[in-house]
């Protein structure tokens, strides 16, 4: 008997790497430029942890892994990589709010301070699943969390107010398109797309029963925002400031728990 194929992968469904210029360890990148960043190929492994280390800032700009952020300025940072061994971590960040070859890298800590095109932010955070960023100008911070002319998602890049801000409204409403806490939200394994109300987009990108683990990939005024490979049952990912944890992984289904308010 022939075994049922119990993996699956969507062409062109992996996200680009969120880029960040700042002040560390640099490495370039090279090679022919992807239309998407490069999907993890190499074995599932479980995070070593810490989940995260240091403290996120209230209107702090919440970077998602393999995504990007487009910031004042006209810049942008992707969350490309992460380290952990246990008690400490880093994150490996990227310049540009999409994924493109020969992009400046850095590794960076809790408490370090990186600049994006003239832009200085300090890491507060860093998590498996994000890095939160607080801007040092009050100017930056400001833009940031400016009101956007229309709370309507209309697509593309039109939605970048709503996809890239630290504004409460939006935040609230971004919130309030999700199922309450203690709720599952169930992402269908067919390739579909689900749409939310300010613009974010999600579908799973890959289901592995053999491994136990799948892939994420979020996107939101044409950028992709999140790419999370190698999620596991217990695992906590974001999506537009809220809080889940994988609650279940079929052949079928990612099923996420809302654990935030």
């Amino acid at each position: 008997m022939h075994r049922p194929v119990s993996r699956y992968r969507i062409a062109g469904s992996a996200l680009a790497v969120l880029t960040l210029a700042g002040c560390g360890a640099s490495s370039g990148g090279g090679g022919e430029e992807p239309t998407a960043a490069p999907a993890t190929t190499q074995a599932a492994a479980k995070d070593k942890g810490p989940v995260c280390v240091g403290e996120a800032p209230r209107d702090g700009v919440h970077v998602l892994r393999g995504g990007g952020f487009r910031l004042p300025g006209g810049g942008g940072v992707q969350y490309a990589e992460a380290e952990a061994d246990g008690t400490t971590r880093k994150a490996t960040l990227r310049e540009g709010d999409r994924y493109k070859s020969g992009q400046r890298q850095w590794t960076v800590g809790p408490g370090g301070q990186v600049t994006v095109s003239g832009h200085t932010y300090t890491v507060r955070q860093i998590c498996s699943y994000r890095v939160v960023l607080e801007p040092k100008a009050a100017a930056d911070k400001a833009s940031l969390s400016a009101a956007p002319k229309s709370m309507e998602a209309v697509g593309g890049a039109a939605d970048a107010p709503l996809c890239f801000t630290t504004n409460p409204d939006v935040l609230a409403a971004a919130a309030a398109g999700f199922p309450a806490e203690g709720k599952e939200l169930s992402l269908v394994g067919n390739g579909g797309v689900q749409r939310f109300p300010t613009g974010l987009s999600l579908t799973v990108s890959y289901l592995d029963t053999d491994t136990g683990t799948a892939g994420i990939a979020a996107n939101c005024a044409a950028i992709p925002v999140a790419a999370y490979e190698n999620v596991r049952v217990g695992d906590p990912v974001e999506f537009a400031g809220v809080l889940f944890e994988v609650s279940q992984l079929t052949e079928q289904v990612v099923r996420l728990t809302r654990t935030s308010a």
